[in-house]
């Protein structure tokens, strides 16, 4: 999991509207790859943080995914301390989530926990480098793995890739992934045909 906040000043805001900068999955990785670039000379700060997948299953099976996201965007906005942090909200309730984050953060901060925040040019050029050093980090793991296709679950070659490597590199899959859960606990299972 990759999460990434971006700080400009308010007078820069129109710069990175003019760069084009929109949510993620609407560009191409070579456009995200050009904006990546353009974004972190404009921006005063940014910081990235990648969670590797035991510490994303450590979590899971503790607090829940959305406790992991809140302590990771309190480490981004605590880094970067802006007076507005402007979150996208990973849970379905907005007013718990932004509470809950609220109560991780170290300085006053005027926070704003929305869905589908990409619509404002600083989430999506936070969610531009997030996703560029994503895309990096699978690039990697493909020089060392093999071909893992992009690594999310609707991906065929990323599924067909953990069918047949669940168990030979169990280090690089999340194992609260409903997909893994149905490999591993499957070759448990005995079939009939083995009593």
């Amino acid at each position: 999991m990759v999460l990434a906040g971006v700080a400009i000043e308010e007078e820069k805001l129109g710069s990175l509207q003019a760069l084009g900068v929109k949510d993620s999955k609407l560009l191409s990785p070579t456009q995200r790859e050009v904006l990546y670039d353009k974004i972190i000379k404009i921006v005063k700060s940014y910081k990235i943080l990648v969670t590797q997948p035991a510490d994303i299953d450590k979590a899971v099976f503790v607090n829940g995914l959305n406790t992991l996201e809140a302590i990771k965007f309190s480490q981004l906005i605590n880094a970067l301390k802006p007076d507005v942090a402007i979150v996208d909200c990973p849970s379905t309730n907005i007013g718990a989530y932004t509470e809950e984050l609220k109560l991780l953060l170290k300085q006053p901060t005027n926070l704003r926990c929305e869905h589908k925040a990409e619509k404002y040019p600083v989430v999506a050029a936070a969610s531009i480098l997030a996703k560029v050093t994503r895309d990096r980090e699978i690039e990697k793991m493909k020089e060392t793995y093999g071909d893992c296709g992009s690594g999310y679950p609707a991906d065929p070659k990323t599924k067909q890739f953990l069918k047949e490597n669940w168990d030979k590199y169990p280090e690089i899959f999340r194992k609260s992934w409903s997909t893994y859960k149905a490999y591993s606990e499957g070759k448990k299972q005995k079939s009939l045909s083995e009593f």
